[in-house]
């Protein structure tokens, strides 16, 4: 399954109505229609400055992770109803133990497209190659910036030459095992230009997909300048140049189209609250979910799930838009 053309499609797809009028199938059906974002253990190695992990009150409030026993029942609960499975939501996955049994249990319930989420910092070609024989789809790779000094400013606690072995360590292995790697990279006014120098200092043969993210306010961070609105002049500029790179590289860029599309309307992310399935050894999906003793069918009947769907088929936009708290984020594929 190629995630990716999906993305596209929820993006050509114009009508909520049709898109809701989906999901109540899929769900009525007992069909996948989930991204299940799930986060083992609740830690991270790194505290970048844009990252929630650098406000110690915070990381305070954070701590536990699963037992093999939860994994199974984890598994069993969801996995059935994720259309992709995404390990390392808003923590550090790579200092799990039982990294590759989350994996093996994402396969053997047909989960379509699974994907680790990570810093890399920790990864070698020892520990990426086992993920790889348990099915591993992708590993998504956090990146704040692309000189050493710039990387490890931003990246506080992080090697840059570590994150340099992980790539070179995806070259190797692709030769032998069919897999992605996505970089993401968060930028802000103080990192952005550093991007029209990417392939000088990044093995284009070590990614596939290259999504570049404006910073968002996600908590009690570091670094704290959210506003982007100065680089609007030379945005279009730069990253027509980073899509020809790309494009020599035949690297799939994701990007906004342009600034100042942030601030318009996001039709695209109607469905997210009603796809996006988040687990944490505290937390599982919508409050009041008893996991470990009642179905996921049983839940959803009892909150009544599938009415919900069904009703926002009939809502409009604007009411739509009212109920969702998410950031206007539009993502163009190039």
């Amino acid at each position: 399954m190629n995630i990716y053309k999906l993305l596209q499609l929820n993006r050509k797809i114009k009508s909520h109505r049709i898109k809701f009028l989906g999901l109540y199938l899929l769900h009525k059906f007992n069909k996948r229609y989930l991204a299940v974002n799930l986060d083992p253990v609740l830690a991270c190695n790194l505290r970048c400055k844009m990252c929630y992990f650098t406000d110690a009150d915070y990381v305070k409030t954070l701590k536990g992770q699963f037992k093999e026993d939860d994994l199974e029942k984890v598994a069993k609960t969801i996995f059935n109803r994720a259309l992709k499975l995404q390990i390392g939501c808003g923590t550090e996955p790579t200092l799990y133990k039982n990294l590759v049994r989350i994996v093996e249990l994402g396969k053997q319930y047909k989960v379509p497209y699974i994907s680790i989420t990570t810093n890399a910092n920790l990864l070698t070609k020892e520990n990426i190659e086992p993920l790889l024989k348990a099915g591993l789809n992708e590993f998504t790779i956090s990146l704040h910036g692309v000189t050493k000094e710039s990387y490890e400013s931003f990246m506080k606690k992080a090697s840059y030459e570590k994150f340099q072995n992980a790539l070179n360590a995806f070259v190797e292995l692709k030769k032998t095992y069919d897999f992605k790697v996505r970089i993401n990279y968060t930028f802000n006014k103080d990192n952005f230009y550093e991007l029209k120098d990417f392939f000088k200092h990044f093995n284009g043969e070590s990614f596939d997909i290259l999504q570049l993210r404006p910073i968002q306010k996600i908590g009690n961070t570091e670094y704290n300048d959210f506003d982007v609105s100065s680089l609007e002049d030379d945005y279009l500029d730069l990253i027509k140049n980073v899509r020809q790179q790309c494009s020599s590289h035949r690297i799939t860029l994701m990007a906004p189209d342009s600034l100042s599309i942030l601030k318009g309307e996001n039709d695209s992310s109607f469905v997210f609250d009603y796809t996006f399935c988040y687990i944490s050894p505290n937390k599982f999906w919508k409050e009041g979910f008893n996991w470990r003793e009642e179905s996921f069918n049983e839940f959803s009947k009892k909150i009544g799930w599938s009415k919900l769907l069904l009703s926002n088929v009939f809502k409009t936009k604007s009411k739509l838009r009212s109920l969702s708290n998410k950031l206007n984020y539009e993502i163009e594929f190039n």
